[in-house]
């Protein structure tokens, strides 16, 4: 079949690699405006156009898919099937209805659970030992399409969202090329998601990476993860002898004991575990603002540390 993709994302790359050494065409690939990044503002391509340009397949950013623009591009390919991976814009009835076999889309969640903008960060941060990819095709409302294709993945106790996003984008690459082999020889099966059972995963905010040491360990634990690397798990430590504060974004965490509850939380204990609400937690790995990622043993040499320093909430606004 002759397809059109439309992606920004890196979470799309593997199903692009997938898709190129597949028997199907890759026609072209629609993205977003470069945009600026890093210190320098400079505008940067995203992802999925500097793989379009390094794989020699024709690319066009667009602000607007629905745009005149947009839709005469896609009339003018006349493909037979739209992929959309991590594309950040909704895509009208009247496009999804130019390919014959219309669009699906490739979403990191095992749907109808985590319909929406953060499916992994939200799956880890409530604390799921699985998750997925489900393959659906586009309806009008965000992510409520039929179910095509679905595959399960584990969550350990120590995955980020960095890494089951690896993990997931790994997963769907040959179970799309399947999705489409079978939508190719009418032997696809569409069902229906069951609303009933759905659940919102809802766009990340900086202020969501805010950590309230009142939750209990295992929650800060599973925040961490699903933090990381954006916005982050953001803190204050609070020297008691010298009274300088230090704004720090952890990055890794294990849950020292998961029960007890504790009425200073926030505070460094004898092991060097930080009290919380219930349990208490061994930071790992952190990153101080400006600095360079670090243990935590490290991070406390040299700063003037001792009983009584505490962990207390980033106060500065990351909205």
């Amino acid at each position: 079949m002759k397809i059109v993709h439309c992606g920004c994302g890196r979470f799309g790359i593997e199903s692009l690699n997938a898709l190129k050494a597949s028997n199907h065409e890759l026609l072209h690939i629609i993205t977003h405006p470069e945009k600026q990044a890093g210190r320098g503002r400079r505008l940067r391509a995203n992802d999925v156009e500097q793989w379009a340009h390094s794989n020699n397949i024709p690319v066009t950013t667009l602000e607007d898919i629905n745009s005149p623009e947009g839709i005469q591009l896609i009339k003018k390919l006349v493909p037979d099937l739209l992929i959309v991976i991590a594309f950040g814009q909704k895509i009208s009835p009247e496009i999804i209805n130019i390919p014959p076999k219309g669009a699906i889309n490739v979403h990191g969640s095992l749907l109808p659970k985590y319909r929406g903008a953060a499916p992994i960060n939200r799956a880890i941060i409530n604390g799921e030992t699985e998750t997925g990819i489900s393959i659906i095709t586009l309806a009008e409302k965000m992510d409520c399409g039929q179910i095509l294709a679905q595959a399960k993945l584990k969550i350990a106790d120590d995955d980020r969202a960095d890494t089951v996003h690896d993990a997931l984008a790994q997963l769907a690459a040959p179970l799309l090329v399947e999705t489409i082999d079978k939508i190719a020889a009418g032997a696809a099966t569409y069902t229906k998601q069951d609303n009933s059972k759905a659940t919102l995963a809802t766009k990340l905010k900086k202020s969501d990476g805010i950590i309230d040491f009142a939750l209990s360990a295992q929650q800060i634990h599973n925040r961490v993860r699903g933090l990381w690397p954006w916005p982050g798990a953001a803190a204050c430590f609070v020297s008691s002898r010298t009274g300088r504060q230090y704004q720090v974004t952890i990055a890794k965490t294990q849950v020292a004991n998961p029960a007890g509850k504790n009425d200073m939380p926030g505070v460094i204990d004898e092991n060097v575990n930080v009290l919380c609400g219930t349990g208490r937690l061994e930071i790992l790995e952190l990153k101080p603002h400006g600095g360079r990622m670090m243990d935590f043993y490290s991070f406390l040499n040299g700063r003037g540390t001792g009983p009584g320093d505490f962990f207390a909430p980033y106060e500065e606004s990351r909205q």
